[in-house]
């Protein structure tokens, strides 16, 4: 062994910290708080992040999709005289559905009453009762 391996082997050990001597008190860790403590652990800014959304939809969101108005053939039949197209258009001019977002909305037609006027009907989902009910009367469903 040779006075170079010695110092050599004293300069590449690493400082013990936390062990009394020289480092003293807070052994360089500074004052109290969770960096001062052994294995300190910061949570990373984006949990934070993650944590704040809401887990379901529709905590703070609007619906994405199109909300499909259903209107029964008794209300068609009310305001509708014989001979009149039934579309999107027309039921919003008669005041029986309202604009999405400055768009005429998806409309079915579900068959609940009676109908005794002449319809045609276009743009619109029907159900097979409420076709049924119109074609019997005379109209027309496109």
């Amino acid at each position: 062994m040779q006075l170079k391996d010695i110092t050599h082997k004293k300069l590449n050990t690493k400082k013990r910290v936390g062990r009394g001597g020289s480092r003293g008190k807070t052994s360089g860790s500074g004052m109290n708080g969770q960096k001062s403590r052994s294995g300190a652990n910061l949570r990373p800014a984006e949990r934070d992040f993650i944590k704040k959304i809401p887990k379901k939809r529709g905590y703070r969101f609007n619906s994405v999709r199109n909300k499909i108005f259903s209107i029964n053939i008794s209300s068609i039949e009310k305001r509708f005289k014989s001979g009149e197209e039934v579309s999107p258009k027309t039921l919003f001019e008669k005041g029986l559905i309202s604009k999405n977002g400055g768009k005429y909305p998806s409309v079915k037609l579900l068959g609940n009453g009676d109908v005794s006027k002449k319809l045609l009907v276009s743009g619109c989902g029907i159900s097979e009762s409420a076709k049924e009910k119109v074609t019997k009367a005379g109209g027309e469903v496109k």
